[in-house]
């Protein structure tokens, strides 16, 4: 959500869940993703979901006209609910259809086959 590197994360061992939040911000929402308090919330989420048992990691882009895309990875469907269901990520819902988001889709999908590739060093190899 914060700072990640472009590089995505490694391939998990399937199954697992993927959450894929679209977001375009609103310009008081800060389209660096920082105004309006946007960017402590943001950090204060990073911190609540990394201590969700089941909590695999997250990818994130995001590109200068305010659109970003998020992708959280979850062992079960039961991290999924536990980090749905948390009223601290609730709020920062609430305050993000209020303030910082012009529009949004969220997706839930069950990933059943996963393998990434890695370039390093003048090698390639291939995990998952």
């Amino acid at each position: 959500m914060s700072d990640h590197p472009i590089a995505p994360v490694a391939a998990y061992e399937p199954p697992y869940y993927a959450v894929v939040f679209t977001s375009v911000k609103t310009d008081e929402g800060g389209r660096d993703g920082v105004a309006g308090g946007y960017g402590e919330t943001n950090e204060r989420m990073e911190e609540l979901v990394e201590k969700i048992p089941g909590y695999l990691g997250m990818d994130y882009a995001g590109s200068p006209g305010g659109l970003s895309i998020t992708v959280g990875y979850f062992r079960d469907a039961d991290a999924v609910e536990e980090w749905r269901t948390n009223a601290e990520h609730r709020a920062a819902q609430q305050r993000g259809r209020a303030e910082w988001y012009e529009r949004y889709t969220l997706h839930v999908a069950k990933v059943e086959r996963s393998h990434g590739f890695e370039r390093s060093h003048g090698s390639e190899r291939e995990h998952g």
